[in-house]
């Protein structure tokens, strides 16, 4: 039997029932029970946490395991110069800059870092973000006025979509590296009347499917339809080209911009654009996510200047890294993956093509000591593993890692 005290403690500890409009409704959604099931089963890749150092072998979860889900292309986070400079930055300028790179948060390591980034690129200019996804998204919403449009590859990086949705312009997906894709619409947008200025916007190395833009198709088609060009760098900075100066001295192009970032080859966190003189300062006065973002923190800054260093004077680094993901990729191959990636890519996508049973490899490998990203949709069209390597990695390293392949395969 129940009293009125029972029913009004029930009152009280049910929850009301949510409004029709309510922003929390939309949280009920069908990928998050698919998160909990996977997280229920052993099979959520996501989120895991990795304590210790990550280097071309380090311990997860207890146990050793060969490290090939890291951007860390250059091996250079655990250079102990590249630690120095983070450190030698904390005791001179403090832990953080508490504000805006246009207020108080500016130090000659940003000027430094600039002007070498823009040497190495063979730009003008370079200007500083606290991160990647900030330099594109500022750079779009600052360029891409009312009547202006930004073609954006299909394959490329969600902040380059997310700069092309949240600017004034009008934003158009071409096919993934199909230059004559990129010609129609070009040329489709020309024909329309009153139709302003044009961006095209590309990676220059696919963080997914470790596949280069063809740069020099797409230069030309930029050319013939008077359209500026953004290469992202992110993937490429380091690994190739000259120097490791990107993928668009690799293709022997001059893009109108280049946007890269500190947390792969550059062993830190943050990013920036480079470009003609008049468009930094231009950014420099308009670009939201860098007047009202805090300014990254000296450490970011100092490791990244000095990794900057390190990777133009020692070409060996980008010898291995490509040297050991040819190696990886060879031998997935021979083992019956479907494995991709250019060639001058440190990085070796496995497609496997269902969601679940990229999960379960992904289990499978860590349980025989290797430690790989499971990407499924919508970040990519078909499930796959990605893995990537560093130049670090000994082919010891790499041999282990196929050989968990091996056993992966066999179990399945």
């Amino acid at each position: 039997m129940t009293g009125p005290d029972d029913e009004r403690a029930g009152e009280l500890t049910s929850p009301p029932p949510k409004p029709v409009d309510d922003v929390f409704a939309k949280v009920e959604d069908a990928r998050v029970e698919q998160w909990h099931l996977a997280e229920s089963l052993g099979l959520l890749p996501f989120f895991r946490e990795l304590r210790g150092e990550v280097g071309p072998r380090m311990i997860f979860e207890g146990k050793p395991v060969v490290m090939l889900g890291s951007n860390n292309y250059l091996g250079l986070t655990a250079d102990p110069r590249v630690r120095q400079a983070a450190v030698d930055a904390v005791s001179r300028y403090g832990t953080g800059l508490t504000g805006s790179r246009l207020l108080n948060g500016t130090l000659p390591l940003h000027r430094q870092l600039e002007e070498e980034l823009a040497d190495w690129v063979g730009l003008e200019a370079a200007l500083v973000f606290t991160t990647g996804y900030a330099a594109n998204l500022g750079l779009m919403v600052s360029l891409l006025g009312e009547g202006d449009a930004a073609f954006v590859d299909s394959a490329a990086h969600a902040s380059l979509v997310d700069g092309g949705r949240f600017s004034d312009g009008t934003l158009r997906a071409f096919r993934h590296n199909r230059p004559n894709s990129l010609r129609r619409g070009l040329r489709a947008w020309r024909e329309q009347p009153d139709a302003g200025g044009l961006l095209v916007a590309v990676d220059g190395v696919y963080s997914m499917e470790g596949d280069l833009a063809p740069l020099a198709d797409i230069a030309a088609a930029c050319s013939e339809f008077g359209a500026r060009l953004l290469v992202d760098e992110a993937h490429a900075l380091g690994v190739v080209g000259p120097d490791g100066s990107g993928s668009a001295r690799e293709a022997g192009i001059r893009p109108d911009l280049v946007m890269g970032t500190f947390s792969k080859s550059l062993a830190s966190c943050g990013g920036f654009i480079a470009g003609p003189r008049p468009v930094i300062d231009f950014l420099k006065v308009t670009c939201r996510p860098l007047l009202f973002t805090a300014s990254g923190v000296p450490a970011s800054l100092a490791a990244a200047l000095e990794a900057s260093r390190l990777a133009r004077s020692e070409s060996w680094r980008q010898e291995a890294v490509v040297a050991n993901a040819r190696r990886l990729r060879r031998g997935l191959r021979e083992l019956g993956y479907d494995a991709g990636g250019d060639d001058r890519s440190a990085i070796v996508p496995v497609v496997v093509g269902d969601d679940w049973k990229a999960g379960t490899l992904w289990r499978a490998l860590l349980e025989q000591g290797v430690y790989t990203n499971c990407a499924v949709a919508p970040a990519v069209s078909k499930a796959l593993l990605r893995t990537s390597v560093m130049a670090t990695h000994t082919e010891r390293d790499i041999d282990d890692a196929l050989a968990g392949f091996e056993a992966a395969a066999s179990a399945r």
